[in-house]
């Protein structure tokens, strides 16, 4: 068993245990803790204060001088030269095409994933509760995204 499995196994049991329908995964940590459940190893200083950056990265924007639109600065992508998978940073006013191709390519494929998993999950409940009005999810995003464009400048 995987741990991601033992993970939904423990949370299966705690909902068991405590007739809990919706979770507090908080709770649900204490309680597999309490129980003998091994904590994680401690991340490094180093790799907490990458993660404070990479949040940091994420949330710079800039407008743009010709339309008012705002654009997001950093972009990620993976670096797999040496054999060895690197998440680098670049500024997109700086950004070679390679990888800003890469970074943009991959953020289109959780798009996509997310969308996909939510069509399946909306399909799901649709069908174990015949009895209600079926949820609609539209996956079509064109005309939300016109109307994002045409918000304020100042939206992201």
């Amino acid at each position: 068993m995987s741990k991601i499995q033992e993970r939904q196994k423990l949370i299966r049991l705690y909902k068991e245990e405590t007739g809990a329908t919706s979770v507090d995964l908080h709770r649900v940590a204490e309680w597999a803790l309490d129980r003998g459940y091994p904590p994680p190893k401690p991340v490094s200083v180093v790799e907490l204060v990458a993660k404070d950056f990479a949040r940091a990265a994420r949330q710079e924007t800039r407008t743009d001088v010709e339309t008012g639109q705002p654009y997001r600065v950093n972009h990620m992508y993976v670096d797999t030269q040496g054999g060895q998978q690197t998440h680098l940073w670049i500024d997109i006013d700086e950004a070679p095409r390679g990888p800003m191709h890469a970074s943009l390519t991959m953020r289109r494929e959780q798009v996509v994933g997310d969308i996909t998993q939510l069509t399946f999950d909306a399909e799901h409940w649709n069908r174990v509760n015949p009895t209600e009005e079926p949820i609609q999810i539209e996956a079509d995003f064109g005309l939300d995204v016109e109307i994002r464009r045409a918000g304020t400048p100042t939206e992201v």
